[in-house]
């Protein structure tokens, strides 16, 4: 596996940040480049490098790849900010997908945690430390699962009935999803195009059909 270099992202944290604040800041960032966490006044505002986001452009890719070989509806969330003002709790994840509540969320155009299903799945992709926890805040917003890209590797974190995340070896919104061969292509993304690796990718799950 080839060790990827190392990665440098800029981040910035707010202390005693009210909530008007932060949404103001959400506003002002129409292109959403930034990515903003706010966890009870604690603002982190972070710029992704292109490590992260290629990262989290390739694990999508073999996400949709995936599900549309085995005719699996989704419904895509990207990074759509996800927030409560009465949790003082808000972020954007790196990805994210309806899956079981695909249905429920075909038709809407934005979202409302109040009355509407956090995403099914969430992508975080790891590559420096936050400042932020951010599966405390997944936690809070109800999320089921989250995959976690760390250490160069890809880890399923899914909701208990004691409401704590535990690592499972499968996923339950995707059962089948070949983690191993997922792992083992982005560990030969240095030197390597997304278009060979994706290629691969699909390649060797139609072989495994």
């Amino acid at each position: 596996m080839s060790i990827a270099p190392q990665t440098f992202e800029h981040r910035t944290l707010l202390h005693n940040v009210p909530w008007e604040t932060y949404q103001s800041l959400r506003v002002a960032n129409p292109s959403g480049h930034l990515r903003m966490t706010f966890d009870r006044g604690e603002l982190e505002i972070m710029s992704p490098s292109r490590n992260h986001e290629r990262i989290s452009y390739l694990v999508g890719r073999m996400i949709d790849e995936w599900t549309l070989l085995h005719d699996i509806e989704v419904g895509a969330g990207r990074n759509t900010t996800f927030s409560r003002e009465d949790l003082l709790k808000g972020l954007e994840p790196d990805n994210c997908y309806w899956i079981t509540h695909e249905l429920v969320m075909r038709d809407k155009d934005e979202v409302d945690l109040s009355i509407d299903p956090p995403p099914d799945l969430v992508l975080e992709v790891d590559v420096t430390r936050s400042s932020i926890p951010k599966l405390p805040i997944y936690l809070a917003l109800g999320v089921p699962e989250v995959w976690r890209w760390r250490h160069e590797t890809l880890d399923i974190l899914r909701l208990d009935d004691a409401g704590q995340y535990q690592s499972r070896s499968v996923s339950t919104e995707l059962p089948s999803f070949p983690f191993a061969l997922a792992i083992e292509i982005l560990g030969q993304r240095e030197g390597a195009g997304d278009t060979t690796l994706i290629r691969q990718f699909i390649r060797r799950i139609k072989s495994q059909r």
